[in-house]
């Protein structure tokens, strides 16, 4: 290699460096954050958001609720159902820590919702009895199979729907959690199990985003 050649070469690791920098310094400013921190909390953006479909639920207080009107705060959906053993009680109890270990105004833009994935069961006076052990603000969300069925494919959360015709049955699910923006829209998944600690060290700047 010649000397020039040398020079150039140098000359663009720099300017490379430089760029990178920058971006960074932007990305960082705009409260994007370090994708590699987002990942080590177990958080996954989607590159591109993705529209939830237009359909109807029932909340723990009777009242129906429009899926893609879903707006003005962050929210995270975890697919679950109150007769599950072990994987929904511990998420929501963690789930009920992590919002003590936010700031305050991260926190007035969290909101946390159970979508049920087992409606034979989980009526709204169920949810809301259930919900209530571990936050009062906790929502949850019942309605027919068919529709919870279409939400959870929607957001990639697949659910196997339970023989209901069996005594003490279970129902097969995901741990993770589904991250709809304040426009409604999924931005991303948080990943099971979840981390207190990095979730609430990550959340405040990603909540600064629109």
């Amino acid at each position: 290699m010649t000397r020039t050649q040398i020079t150039v070469f140098v000359l663009v690791a720099i300017i490379a460096l430089v760029l990178g920098l920058t971006v960074n310094k932007v990305l960082t400013s705009q409260g994007q954050g370090d994708p590699a921190a987002l990942l080590d909390a177990g958080i996954v953006l989607l590159p591109q958001s993705r529209s939830l479909p237009a359909l109807s639920l029932t909340d723990q207080d009777g009242e129906a609720v429009a899926i893609d009107q879903l707006k003005d705060q962050w929210s995270l959906l975890f697919f679950g159902y109150t007769f599950c053993p072990d994987i929904c009680p511990a998420t929501l109890a963690q789930l009920r820590q992590l919002q003590g270990q936010l700031p305050p105004q991260t926190l007035s833009k969290l909101r946390i919702v159970l979508v049920t994935v087992d409606p034979n069961r989980d009526t709204p006076q169920q949810l809301k009895k259930y919900l209530e052990y571990f936050d009062a603000g906790f929502i949850g969300w019942t309605g027919e199979q068919a529709t919870i069925q279409k939400l959870a494919n929607a957001v990639s959360i697949p659910f196997i729907p339970a023989d209901t015709s069996k005594e003490n049955y279970t129902v097969d699910h995901s741990g993770n959690l589904v991250l709809i923006g304040p426009d409604g829209k999924q931005r991303g998944f948080i990943r099971a199990p979840i981390n207190n600690t990095k979730l609430a060290a990550q959340l405040p700047a990603l909540f600064e985003r629109p």
